[in-house]
């Protein structure tokens, strides 16, 4: 029997990286993942190790097409008949990477518009990334707010204004440029990765936390992280040194955590 959710906003980093990311978001009724980027089985452990089961949820919310995103997605929506949420775009990218699903799974969520799920509010805003519209997600119960924010090659000041001072973060630290630089990727991927529809290196997304976070800001977890091209220890500590520069209250007003491509960062309440 699942535990009881407390009130608020209850969160869990399933997994992230460039190898796969899935995030868990529930409240007092409603029980959402936001992408799966791995197989059914993998989803339904890592939820398990949060005490949590699939047959629970209520919805599945896609940010992209990309494999590492939705590689899941049609096998738990078939089998849990879980309803799917991406924009217009996203639904022809991605729906025959899917599977087939339900006419009435399929849900339309257009950028820059609020949805309610049961009792949480959910904003979608678009972001800068080689897919074909893709968009990431903030989520909001009574006056709490937890944003996710990755896979974008720049913050755009929009970006910056629309996320600005919530209590949590799922932000991207996606590579360390020298590591990038100096790796294996043939210089087309590596142009890719740097460019404005790429990812956040450790340094800009940390140069954009700092004009984001604020005094409500308690939580940001460094995410979706390279396995070639980035370490956590690099992340974490680049990401740290330039916040403290910027006097932005890390380590005194909120704390910066790690994530990991194959196991679930601890469930948490807003």
């Amino acid at each position: 029997m699942m535990e009881a959710a407390q009130s608020g906003l209850n969160i869990s980093v399933l997994a992230s990286g460039s190898t796969g990311n899935i995030t868990y978001v529930e409240s007092g009724s409603t029980r959402l993942l936001v992408d799966c980027g791995f197989s059914g089985k993998k989803a339904i452990e890592l939820l398990s190790k949060i005490g949590r089961r699939p047959e629970d949820l209520d919805a599945i919310l896609v940010t992209h097409e990309h494999s590492d995103h939705i590689k899941g997605v049609g096998i738990l929506a078939r089998k849990y008949g879980l309803d799917v949420y991406a924009n217009e775009k996203t639904w022809k990218a991605m729906e025959s990477k899917l599977g087939n699903l339900k006419v009435e799974q399929k849900n339309h969520f257009s950028i820059d518009k609020t949805l309610t799920l049961g009792d949480i509010d959910v904003s979608s805003f678009g972001v800068s990334h080689d897919a074909i519209d893709p968009q990431f997600y903030t989520f909001q119960k009574d006056d709490k707010r937890f944003v996710m924010l990755t896979d974008t090659g720049y913050v755009s000041d929009r970006m910056r204004d629309y996320v600005k001072d919530a209590e949590a973060y799922l932000f991207e630290s996606n590579h360390d440029v020298s590591m990038l630089r100096m790796g294996r990727y043939p210089w087309s991927l590596k142009q890719r990765i740097i460019g404005d529809k790429g990812h956040l290196s450790n340094e800009d997304g940390a140069l954009a936390l700092a004009e984001i976070v604020g005094d409500r800001t308690k939580r940001v977890y460094l995410g979706h992280l390279s396995k070639e091209n980035n370490v956590k220890e690099i992340a974490h500590s680049t990401v740290e040194d330039i916040l403290v520069r910027k006097d932005t209250g890390v380590n005194d007003r909120f704390r910066l955590y790690d994530t990991d491509p194959v196991e679930p960062c601890d469930l948490f309440t807003l």
